[in-house]
């Protein structure tokens, strides 16, 4: 994110490359996949419970 932009562009930016990344999926593999896929990246970010970025999942967390 450059200085001047502000949060709510960095978010859109982001929305955006996931909607591409996720049109990408769902022509390669199908929509169950691309679902699939971003269900798990939303466990393992739910998983690591406010951790740094990076951080390993938590042990104790659900899979």
């Amino acid at each position: 994110m450059t200085p001047d932009a502000s949060p709510d562009a960095s978010k859109d930016d982001f929305f955006a490359r996931l909607a591409g990344i996720s049109d990408e999926m769902i022509a390669a593999h199908g929509p169950d996949f691309a679902m699939g896929a971003l269900v798990l990246a939303a466990r393992f970010i739910a998983a690591r419970k406010g951790g740094e970025p990076g951080a390993p999942p938590s042990p104790t967390a659900a899979h």
